[in-house]
């Protein structure tokens, strides 16, 4: 079992101050995305330096992660989450005073190591304070939390750069973070009650070896899929994580448990934000840009029409969680979500460059209700699956999955998107210009149908994606025959085993 949580606790006071904490991490990354363009103006920089203000965070973000939830749970969950947002702040205080684009560069990538620290032990924080429907609860409002700073974040971003300039965005999240920094000492103290020392060898492998993969995949639409550089970035990545796995297999105190990875409805519940990544993640991240260049929209207009998917992300997760209160099956609310993004991904195939919005706001509205239905379910629905004094290292992988496919998939959909696109223009550098949105080498008509087709065949991929996503993932959630058959409970034993049904 899990030591006891310590110190003066105040779980309503926890909840908001994770809460809180959750709407920032998120933001800063839909957030920064809409500087780009006044910052690349303000620092004079354009292209990869330019571009790894997002990159920088992104892979910093994803390879810490599961070694700040297997320290958390050595360490204490809530000194790990006060340490990763005091890091946080520093790198957003830094950001927001940066002078040169290298700067700004490291600060973001410093804000991302603190930001793995806020998430690997913000979940474990919840799973150790809350039992029963009150976790339920919890993670369902952790849910919306990620998904209202993640749509929260472009229009806050806008509002501010245009008011106040692009440094305001990220003094924005520096004290949002000190906010809920400020409340830490109402959080108690958790940690496993074994405290060997951390595997750092192992954790040295992780970080390289994931951090090689998502650099080779960040780099690879830049550099060429089959540059050495991206070739040797990839199989480096590959092989250090195998590594990895071999050595925890041998480690009496491992970075990570293999038996988490070998528990398959756990693993399982570690895909589904895999499978997010193909049918909301991508859409939030390349539709705007679709709207557009090819629709002729302004990015005001675009931001709002994306509403349409953002909204159901925040109002689903409480819906979500009450119904699992009353008895619904998570794995029939993880099931249905995964498949409404494979329809939604292929009803918005109907849009094109004058498609009115009424049109295609189902598949948005769609999409974004899937998405909402699985935030928070699934992840209370997998620390529910692991030992308390696990909570830590599960949260960490979990997010691990999460952030890393973000990285990963995204590349490689933009890389296909640019692909696809060539087919139809006449240069590979054109391409590239209309899949950022720039329809001006061309006739536009022609660019903007060769944009629509890219699109519409790169929905027809991620729907297959999710499709069979769902299929696996419900399978693979499906309880044990053992586990379904109704057994009394010994005389004085009032514990019955939670079942995923």
């Amino acid at each position: 079992m899990t030591t006891a949580p310590t110190g003066r606790s105040r779980p309503a006071i926890t909840l908001v101050v994770v809460l809180l904490a959750f709407v920032t991490v998120p933001m800063s990354i839909s957030g920064a995305a809409v500087a780009l363009p006044d910052i690349g103006e303000d620092l004079h920089a354009a292209g990869a330096p330019l571009q790894w203000v997002m990159n920088a965070y992104n892979l910093t973000f994803a390879s810490f992660m599961l070694v700040a939830g297997s320290t958390a749970d050595l360490v204490g969950r809530r000194r790990i989450f006060a340490s990763g947002a005091a890091v946080f702040a520093v790198g957003s205080i830094a950001a927001a005073a940066a002078s040169d684009i290298m700067l700004l560069d490291l600060a973001r990538a410093l804000s991302g190591i603190g930001a793995a620290g806020v998430f690997a032990s913000g979940g474990a924080i919840l799973a150790t304070t809350f039992d029963g429907a009150e976790r339920t609860r919890a993670f369902a409002a952790l849910g919306s939390a990620a998904g209202l700073g993640l749509a929260a974040g472009p229009t806050l971003s806008g509002w501010l750069v245009s008011g106040m300039g692009w440094r305001a965005t990220f003094g924005l999240h520096a004290v949002l973070v000190l906010v809920a920094l400020a409340g830490v000492g109402f959080v108690a103290e958790s940690r496993a009650p074994q405290r060997p020392r951390l595997n750092v060898s192992g954790a040295v492998v992780f970080v390289a070896g994931l951090g090689a993969l998502v650099l080779g995949a960040v780099q690879g639409p830049e550099w060429g899929w089959a540059s050495p550089g991206v070739l040797l970035l990839l199989a480096a990545g590959l092989a250090l994580l195998v590594a990895f796995v071999v050595m925890q297999s041998r480690s009496a105190a491992p970075l990570l448990d293999l038996t988490l990875v070998r528990n398959r409805r756990f693993l399982a519940l570690c895909m589904v934000p895999v499978v997010t990544t193909f049918g909301f993640v991508t859409l939030l991240t390349y539709l705007p840009t679709y709207l557009v260049g090819a629709g002729g929209f302004s990015a005001q207009r675009a931001g709002t029409v994306l509403l349409l998917m953002t909204a159901p992300v925040l109002l689903a997760p409480p819906l979500a969680g009450g119904l699992v209160n009353r008895g619904v099956s998570p794995r029939l609310l993880i099931t249905l979500s995964l498949a409404l993004f494979a329809a939604g991904n292929v009803w918005l195939t109907v849009i094109g460059p004058s498609t009115p919005v009424i049109v295609f706001a189902g598949p948005l509205l769609l999409v974004g209700l899937g998405a909402g239905l699985s935030f928070g379910v699934g992840d209370g629905m997998a620390m529910s699956l692991v030992e308390p004094e696990q909570a830590g290292m599960a949260t960490g992988f979990l997010n691990t999955m999460r952030i890393g496919s973000e990285a990963i998939v995204i590349a490689v959909f933009g890389a296909v998107l640019v692909s696809l696109i060539g087919t139809r223009v006449d240069s590979p550098e054109l391409a590239e210009k209309v899949a950022a949105g720039d329809l001006s080498g061309g006739v536009s008509g022609v660019l903007a149908d060769g944009y629509t087709h890219a699109l519409h065949v790169a929905l027809y991929g991620t729907a297959a994606v999710c499709a069979v996503g769902a299929v696996i993932i419900g399978i693979a959630l499906a309880p044990k025959r053992r586990e379904t058959t109704p057994t009394a409970p010994a005389p004085g034993d009032s514990h019955v085993p939670a079942e995923v049904a």
